[in-house]
């Protein structure tokens, strides 16, 4: 089992792609939560909203890596590893 992110070499320094989840904004849905990717900065909505576009841009993109971007959060997951990184 890992417990371990084998990842951490594609986090790069990135800026937030909008405001809000950049696919929700573009629809007209919502979202509960923002992730954004480590690798391109993609903003997302978590799992527990109602398009999951976090977790659908990892599996297109195969970019394994988002951090929370909601205040006083700062953590991270790997999508391929399972785990959460230390930010």
């Amino acid at each position: 089992m890992i417990t371990t992110c084998t990842h951490l070499d594609q986090i790069h320094s990135v800026t937030p792609s909008s405001q809000g989840c950049e696919d929700c904004l573009r629809i007209g849905g919502r979202w509960v939560h923002l992730r954004m990717c480590l690798t391109c900065g993609h903003v997302g909505c978590c799992d527990s909203s109602e398009h999951k576009h976090a977790t659908k841009h990892f599996h297109m993109t195969g970019h394994p890596l988002v951090q929370s971007i909601e205040p006083g959060e700062d953590w991270r997951w790997c999508y391929v590893d399972e785990v959460h990184v230390r930010g």
